[in-house]
């Protein structure tokens, strides 16, 4: 399906630069004290049992290997989740957040029939100790159902900055119920203010049908508190595609903004041959990026689009516009000519 989708595609022929206006200073202590979306960090249940018990580990930094080890030692006393035949199946998983996809999820092993698993496993994340000192642990425990959902057994967040590195013995911990931060379902990464303008074919008069196709122009001004994945700051640019067409013409970038978290980019994209028809189709999608010599990081994103969930009668997930973009792009579309300015969340796409 998707093959088909994307060979469906709009002439994209320049973009421009606006001059910058200047840029924030980065505020290297202002670190965000975000703790991640706990609700986009798992997929699994959380209502079905009461977070209950505690958890043996201990915290490491091996300087040598440049190595962050969590030694998950055992659990006690957790919840029940199989009550007619009383039983559980946990197992203990990490991430580091706020960017829990830079690093990646660890797990132990699985332990069947116990609420009194013993474990002695490391899970360890090659990270250096500055980066580390940015970051929270978030360490979970859960029911393992190879049939249906993992159930949410309690769960601790660290902040790593104030953590007593000296401290290396094995400590146990209350579990606790799902954070705050995921029950309101917050993932701050950031805030984009941008304005979309559409023009309609041989709606600007002057020589015959100019512009022979529609156009729509896409200004990227500026993002406000990305998140700090390093000591230095982020260095940050913006990709831009017209989905459903991911082919390179429909690539457009803005140059990067290095060291800043609220970066100042003043960056126009043209993309021309539009019909206004496909204006229902098409799903604008802005991507922010940390841009490293190895790989880029992905910091959030948003998709501009009437969120319909297909594209030409196709089935597409990237059609999932929130309602604040789905109302953007109408605006834009009931006031052709004109600008339609905007100031939308990142999200995770």
């Amino acid at each position: 399906e998707s093959d088909t989708a994307s060979e469906i595609s709009f002439q994209f022929q320049r973009h421009k630069k606006t001059p910058s206006t200047g840029s924030h200073s980065s505020d290297m202590a202002s670190v965000s004290s975000v703790s991640g979306s706990v609700l986009s960090v798992y997929s699994g249940d959380f209502g079905s049992v009461d977070a209950q018990g505690t958890v043996e580990f201990a915290l490491d930094y091996d300087e040598k290997n440049r190595e962050f080890q969590v030694h998950v030692s055992q659990c006690k006393d957790l919840a029940v989740v199989d009550e007619k035949k009383g039983r559980s199946d946990p197992y203990v998983k990490t991430y580091l957040l706020p960017d829990k996809a830079r690093m990646g999820k660890r797990k132990t092993s699985v332990k069947k029939r116990t609420v009194n698993p013993i474990y002695n496993e490391v899970l360890r994340y090659k990270i250096e100790k500055m980066v580390l000192l940015i970051q929270k642990l978030n360490l979970s425990v859960w029911h393992n159902d190879p049939l249906g959902r993992n159930s949410f057994l309690g769960e601790i967040e660290i902040d790593l900055a104030s953590w007593d590195w000296s401290n290396r013995k094995l400590n146990w911990y209350p579990l606790k119920p799902r954070s705050l931060s995921a029950v309101n379902g917050v993932d701050h990464r950031g805030v984009m203010s941008l304005s979309i303008k559409y023009v309609p074919p041989g709606s600007l008069g002057k020589w015959p049908k100019n512009p022979p196709s529609g156009e729509v122009h896409i200004w990227v001004k500026d993002v406000k508190d990305l998140l700090q994945l390093r000591p230095s700051g982020v260095d940050s640019f913006v990709k831009c595609y017209v989905l459903p067409d991911t082919s390179k013409k429909s690539y457009q970038k803005t140059r990067v903004i290095k060291r800043d978290t609220n970066p100042v980019f003043n960056h126009t994209i043209v993309y021309d041959g539009f019909h206004t028809e496909d204006l229902k189709d098409a799903c604008v999608e802005l991507t922010v990026w940390d841009h490293e010599k190895l790989t880029n990081h992905f910091l959030g994103g948003i998709r501009l689009g009437l969120g319909t969930g297909l594209s030409y009668g196709i089935s597409v997930d990237w059609m999932d516009s929130t309602q604040e973009e789905v109302a953007f792009w109408q605006e834009m579309m009931l006031a052709a000519n004109e600008w339609i300015e905007g100031l939308l969340p990142l999200r995770s796409l």
